[in-house]
C-alpha cells in the first residue's frame, strides 16, 4: 500500500464535503483579515522598523531567551506592557497561539480544574491537551453553566484551584464574554480567570487597552494580547502576576526550548501600543465602519453578534458559503467562507471582517454585493 494512502484518503474526504483548505493570496478589497487597525502596513512603523535597522538593531535573537536571545527591547516591551496595561508583569511570546499553548500546558496543576468556554480558540485545546490538570467545557457565555460545573466538582472532592478561561470577543461570532459575571464567579470561588482579548485589543478600550478593563488588574486574572492583529504585527502578550511569569520562565516548555522573537518584532510591538494610545481617531474610525455595516447587514442572519468588527453572515451549508464568497471574491471583495470545524456543523458562514484597509464606500458596495449574491444562491 502507498504509504501515503492515508493521508490522501482524508484530503479526498475533505475535498468531497467542501472542507479542503486552501493558501491564496490575498486579493480584493479587505474584508478577511485581522489588520483592524491597518497597521501592518502603517508609514509610522515602517519608519520605526527601518530606524531601528539603521541603528543596528538586530532582526533575530540568535536563541532562546534563557541561552543568549533575550534583548533590551524584549524587556523594554514587557515592562512597558505592564504598565500599560496595569499589571504586574508581562511575557513576550512569537504568536498569541504560542502564548496560549504554553499558559494551558504550563500552570494549571494536577488536581485543577480547567472550565473553558465550548468557542475558545484551538490552542487553548492543543495547551490543555499537554496540561496535567482536568479540564470540561461550558456552554458558550453560559454563567450559570460555569458556576453549576464548580459546585459539583467541589462536592465530589475536588480541592485544587479552578481555572476559567474565555474570550473576550469571539473571532468566529463577533460577540462578547459576559467578563463582569465571570470575574465575580472566578472572585467567589477563588479561582483563576484567563481572558483572551486578541480580537479586543487596539479596537477597544482607553487607549486600546481591551474589553476586560480593570479586571486585568487582578491578582487572579491572567490576560492575553496579541500583537498580529489590531497592532499590525506578530506575537503574543500574556500579563499576569510576577510569580507567574518567573513560573514560566522555569517551566513553561514552549518559552523555554523556543527562540525568542526578534528584537525588532518587540521594538514594532512596543511602537505599536503607543501608536495606538496616542491615536484615538483610529478606534473611532473604525467605530464608524462598524456602525455602518450594521445597517447594511441588517435583515441577514449574523447569529448572536454584538456591537463588534465582526460580522457572521450565517448561511448553513459549506457549498452555498463557498459559493457566495466566490462570487464576491470575483467582484472584488476578499472575503471568506468559514466552514465546520472551525464553527459548529450547520452554520458555515461568511465572515466578514472591517478593517480600515477599506472605506465606507466600499462597505456599502460589499453590502450591495452580497444580498444580490445571497438572492441568487437562493435561486440556485
Amino acid at each position: 500500500m502507498d504509504r501515503f494512502t492515508p493521508y490522501r484518503d482524508q484530503l479526498d474526504a475533505l475535498e468531497k464535503a467542501g472542507r479542503k483548505r486552501r493558501l491564496s493570496i490575498p486579493a480584493g478589497k479587505d474584508f478577511s483579515s485581522n489588520d483592524y487597525l491597518a497597521l501592518s502596513r502603517s508609514p509610522y512603523l515602517k519608519d520605526c522598523a527601518q530606524t531601528a535597522i539603521a541603528n543596528g538593531m538586530a532582526h533575530g535573537s540568535g536563541g532562546s531567551r534563557l541561552l543568549g536571545g533575550n534583548h533590551p527591547e524584549h524587556e523594554a516591551l514587557e515592562a512597558f506592557a505592564a504598565d500599560h496595561y496595569g499589571a504586574e508583569s508581562s511575557l513576550f511570546f512569537g504568536s498569541g497561539f504560542a502564548a496560549n499553548a504554553a499558559l494551558f500546558a504550563t500552570l494549571p496543576q494536577t488536581g485543577d480544574l480547567l472550565l473553558y468556554d465550548e468557542l475558545i480558540h484551538a490552542s487553548v485545546h492543543d495547551g490543555m491537551k499537554l496540561g496535567r490538570a482536568e479540564f470540561t467545557g461550558f456552554p458558550h457565555n453560559d454563567c450559570n453553566a460555569v458556576e453549576q460545573e464548580i459546585r459539583n466538582w467541589r462536592a465530589s472532592g475536588g480541592t485544587g484551584t479552578i481555572w476559567i478561561a474565555a474570550e473576550s470577543l469571539y473571532s468566529m461570532d463577533g460577540d462578547r464574554a459576559p467578563l463582569a459575571d465571570l470575574a465575580r464567579i472566578a472572585d467567589m470561588h477563588d479561582a483563576m480567570l484567563v481572558i483572551d482579548e486578541a480580537h479586543a485589543v487596539g479596537v477597544y478600550g482607553e487607549g486600546g487597552t481591551g474589553l476586560a478593563g480593570d479586571i486585568g488588574r487582578q491578582e487572579n486574572a491572567i490576560l492575553l494580547r496579541t500583537c498580529g492583529k489590531a497592532l499590525g504585527g506578530e506575537g503574543g502578550l500574556l500579563t499576569m502576576p510576577k510569580i507567574l511569569r518567573e513560573f514560566f520562565i522555569n517551566r513553561a516548555r514552549p518559552f523555554i526550548f523556543s527562540t525568542a522573537p526578534s528584537p525588532l518584532t518587540a521594538h514594532l510591538a512596543r511602537q505599536a501600543i503607543i501608536y495606538v494610545a496616542d491615536n484615538p481617531s483610529l478606534q473611532a474610525g473604525l467605530a464608524g465602519h462598524i456602525a455602518l455595516a450594521r445597517d447594511c447587514f441588517s435583515g441577514l442572519s449574523l447569529g448572536d453578534h454584538q456591537d463588534s468588527q465582526i460580522f457572521p453572515i450565517i448561511l448553513g451549508e459549506d457549498r452555498v458559503a463557498v459559493e457566495v464568497a466566490a462570487r464576491l471574491q470575483g467582484q472584488g471583495f476578499d472575503v471568506r467562507a468559514i466552514r465546520p470545524p472551525t464553527v459548529p456543523a450547520g452554520t458555515a458562514r461568511l465572515r466578514i471582517s472591517l478593517t480600515l484597509n477599506v472605506t465606507q464606500d466600499d462597505i456599502r458596495d460589499l453590502s450591495a454585493a452580497l444580498h444580490e449574491a445571497l438572492v441568487l444562491a437562493d435561486a440556485a
